[in-house]
């Protein structure tokens, strides 16, 4: 090879040599993604009442059913009236699960009390009516806001309701609760 020929092939391989350091060497464009922890819910805790072993307060996962409040509260007593309860029911923070004893009446269909509290994400214009302080107005009023909204996601959003402030909030919180979007 003549002289020439080898400054040539020294020169390409000078470029080369340097082209690739130069990209490895350069700083990486765009920005880095950032992979978030999957987002977990909170615990809930429901107070399990009536003919189970250990009537109390308990502490539940957020997918937990009627059932694993039965069975971690001590299980059904031999009086229990196994029918009274929906095992299969998704439970929310701050329930009462209650096992009524065999011969015991079950609460009045569509009676509601602090330990029976409504939905906000499935009760009718009715059960609305039947809270202390909610007219037809206001109960036609919290319907139309979950139909434009969509679900509640506590029970604090019904403040977000027109006619619904902190006063009445705080005066039927201990009526309301609101349920699983899975159910």
């Amino acid at each position: 090879m003549k002289t020439w020929q080898y400054l040539a092939l020294g020169i390409l391989l000078g470029l080369f040599a340097a082209g690739i350091i130069l990209l490895v060497a350069r700083q990486p464009q765009g920005y880095p993604i950032q992979i978030q922890p999957t987002p977990t819910q909170a615990d809930i805790t429901v107070y399990v009442d009536g003919a189970v072993g250990h009537p109390g307060l308990y502490t539940l996962s957020p997918a937990s059913r009627a059932a694993d409040a039965v069975t971690v509260a001590g299980g059904f007593t031999a009086q229990a009236d196994t029918s009274s309860v929906n095992l299969a029911a998704r439970l929310s923070d701050g329930q009462k699960v209650e096992i009524l004893a065999i011969g015991q009446s079950a609460p009045t269909v569509g009676a509601i009390s602090f330990q029976n509290p409504i939905d906000l994400n499935s009760a009718t214009l009715e059960q609305f009516e039947t809270i202390p302080g909610i007219g037809p107005a206001k109960a036609a009023a919290i319907i139309a806001y979950r139909e434009q909204n969509g679900l509640f996601l506590a029970k604090e959003d019904i403040q977000n309701v027109p006619g619904i402030g902190p006063g009445i909030y705080s005066s039927i919180k201990d009526y309301i609760f609101v349920g699983s979007s899975n159910q």
